[in-house]
């Protein structure tokens, strides 16, 4: 399934991703530092929402409290959090 994110706090404004069997796919990121946010995407490739937001929860840019993979693994535990709702 698509979703897309409106982030929050960061330079990227927003994510769109597929999660199927919470396996993650096609991550895109606009705005942002261009060539590490694709690297991002490449990365969570095939991994599970649940690997990628262990991994990524947490991670600061700068001053800031969020960056753009923390802001990824925010979407995802959203997307988890509302699967969990609809059993």
């Amino acid at each position: 399934m698509k979703y897309r994110y409106k982030t929050v706090g960061t330079c990227s404004q927003q994510i769109d991703f597929e999660l199927n069997d919470n396996v993650i796919s096609n991550v895109v990121f606009y705005g942002g530092c261009n060539g590490n946010l694709k690297g991002i995407g490449k990365l969570v490739e095939g991994m599970t929402a649940e690997e990628a937001i262990k991994r990524l929860s947490g991670i600061t840019c700068g001053p800031k409290q969020t960056s753009c993979p923390d802001q990824l693994a925010v979407a995802l535990q959203k997307v988890l959090d509302k699967q969990k709702e609809g059993k």
